[in-house]
């Protein structure tokens, strides 16, 4: 049967139905997945189409899946967090959703004193358990969609729940329909799907799912989980790894709403954030993060990264507020004690700090040649120039500039005598052994040291 899309304009065959495979065996895709090696990418060079939604946003799931991975934040924290995330979100509520626990009375106290914000984003929605007993929570705590983990892959079927497929999905279905009677919007957690015969059972599932949100009326979400990172997101790979291949199957064949699509990836393969990208470019319209990517293993997908990846995308940040990030991130390293890389994109103390000696002397010529965008307007994260053995003159001329906020006709240059005199004690340190970076309190004092007049002017200007 053939339908006109107004999406594609296109005729189109309008419906693809797929059968439940209750095999006796798993299937664990051993040609790709055979433990001893690297998983394998496959290819079978079937591209489908980009397929952009109208609307893209981020969810979050800091207080849930990130928080696992460190110690447990306080109510307080997690109250502070979340005005962080709404102001990052902006009026649009690109930061849509905030996912949260509602196990401990801790859990409890974090989620209600996050609702007496009153703020419309993020939205509160929760993670439970698949049994029934769980909805009373969600229910007492006056949420409208909640999280159900529904584990697809064999190796989760077989190997943990020791059931078939066929048990599982009528388990499934069981617990969704409860949901849908006590009208909670389910969110159905894929977790392993990059794992998971598609067609055999990822797909027949998503089918009755979205028969039973039409049946409902209530708009059923699915989250594809790529639990172990083993997403790709290569034009042509195969499935059950290809991201391309996943979103455009859920949202082509099991007909999802791309609005009812989410994406939750981990990074064991550094290609968290990729593989995001893609699932927002082949038709899902929401991605799953986490504040500074914490989470399992090696994380989620960063929050802060995406919000980046959007204006990329979309040319404009929708009124994100993208100085938020920055706060995030002090925050988090400072009250909370998570240790950031240095070298972190956006977040790091170093990811936009120079060393080098030629790169410092393109920073004082103009900054652009050697940042990568005005991280200073944009991040509220000036561009700065650490000063070791290899800075040269250009390095602390840059340092200098840089702290003592000298701009304009006050700038330095890089033969200014009292440039020259710090640089002379910087070699001396560096000539006797030093091999770390200098501080700003050591250059500081060699500023002091050098010309106690100039310093103090350069002190009263930094000041102003």
């Amino acid at each position: 049967m053939l339908e006109f899309s107004p999406n594609t304009n296109l005729l189109m065959q309008s419906k693809y139905r797929y059968e439940l495979q209750d095999v006796e065996e798993p299937n664990l895709y051993r040609e790709l997945f055979d433990y001893k090696a690297i998983p394998k990418v496959a290819f079978n060079n079937r591209v489908v189409p980009v397929n952009m939604p109208k609307e893209i946003w981020m969810t979050d799931t800091t207080f849930r899946d990130g928080q696992q991975s460190v110690s447990p934040f306080t109510p307080k924290q997690i109250e502070h967090l979340f005005k962080l995330e709404s102001r990052l979100g902006g009026p649009k509520g690109l930061v849509r959703q905030s996912e949260f626990f509602l196990y401990t009375d801790k859990d409890r106290e974090a989620l209600e004193r996050c609702q007496n914000l009153g703020l419309q984003f993020p939205e509160i929605t929760t993670w439970i358990r698949a049994n029934e007993k769980d909805f009373e929570l969600v229910k007492a705590a006056g949420v409208r969609e909640t999280g159900i983990l529904v584990s697809c892959s064999d190796y989760h079927i077989f190997k943990k729940m020791h059931l078939t497929r066929r048990q599982a999905l009528e388990k499934y279905l069981g617990i969704i329909k409860k949901a849908l009677d006590k009208g909670i919007v389910p969110r159905c957690h894929f977790e392993d799907i990059t794992r998971a015969d598609f067609y055999g059972f990822v797909l027949p599932f998503a089918e009755q799912l979205m028969n039973l949100s039409q049946e409902s009326g209530i708009p059923i979400k699915v989250r594809a989980c790529d639990t172990m990172g083993y997403g790709v997101h290569y034009p042509g790979a195969a499935l059950p790894r290809s991201v391309p291949g996943i979103i455009y199957g859920l949202n082509h064949y099991a007909q999802i709403p791309s609005e009812q699509l989410e994406w939750h990836g981990h990074n064991d393969f550094y290609k968290v954030v990729t593989n995001a990208g893609t699932a927002w470019l082949y038709g899902c319209a929401s991605i799953n993060c986490s504040l500074l990517g914490i989470g399992e293993r090696t994380g989620n997908c960063p929050l802060e990264a995406m919000a980046v990846e959007y204006q990329s995308l979309r040319g404009t940040t929708d009124g994100m507020d993208l100085t938020a990030i920055t706060e995030i991130a002090e925050y988090m390293e400072r009250e909370i004690g998570i240790e950031i890389s240095p070298r972190q994109p956006f977040v790091g103390r170093h990811f936009n700090v120079t060393r080098a000696g030629i790169h410092a002397d393109g920073m004082l010529k103009d900054e652009e040649i050697y940042n990568i965008f005005d991280t200073a307007t944009i991040l509220n994260r000036p561009a700065a120039v650490a000063v070791d053995s290899h800075s040269g003159l250009a390095g602390i001329t840059h340092w200098m500039n840089s702290y003592f906020r000298l701009t304009g006709k006050h700038t330095m240059e890089k033969h200014d005598p009292l440039v020259n005199a710090v640089k002379e004690q910087v070699d001396a340190l560096f000539a006797a052994g030093r091999n770390t970076v200098m501080g700003d309190e050591e250059l500081e004092i060699m500023v002091r040291k050098a010309d106690q007049d100039r310093y103090e002017r350069l002190l009263f200007h930094k000041s102003r």
